[in-house]
């Protein structure tokens, strides 16, 4: 596996062809919600194995948050670990830049335990996006 940072337009429209098959194809998240216009301004992350993409994410710089979006892994990926694995090579990542103090993300309801093996505590009530419960969930960096 190969987890890095997606720099290139390349690395960015496969990111976006993950993040389409599992929330617009596999979770019918309208695609407006979910390709919203704020990818220029985020970090974005590519795992592949071997040349396979497997799963992305996305972080939104948010003054000294990093708010962690579009946690995605190919159902052929999943539970196998890259999840966890790549939350924490963005982790790791994140630490080296010193502006941020935190990390947080909505977590989808059924995620929480996933996040909450990485460190995160849940906060403030449960909302809905895109048609799915969520609640929000933080980490000290």
């Amino acid at each position: 596996m190969n987890f890095a940072r997606a720099t290139s337009k390349a690395d960015l429209e496969t990111c976006l062809a993950i993040r389409r098959i599992v929330f617009i194809e596999e979770q019918d998240v309208p695609p407006h919600e979910e390709v919203d216009g704020k990818d220029p301004e985020c970090l974005q992350y590519l795992v592949t194995n071997g040349e396979t993409p497997v799963a992305t994410a996305r972080v939104l710089p948010l003054s000294d948050k990093a708010k962690i979006q579009r946690v995605a892994v190919l159902k052929e990926g999943r539970c196998a670990g890259i999840g966890s694995k790549l939350m924490t090579f963005i982790m790791a990542d994140l630490q080296q830049n010193h502006s941020f103090q935190s990390a947080i993300l909505g977590s989808q309801t059924h995620a929480i335990g996933f996040y909450e093996k990485l460190g995160f505590d849940v906060f403030g009530p449960e909302y809905d996006d895109a048609g799915i419960p969520h609640r929000d969930m933080r980490k000290a960096l």
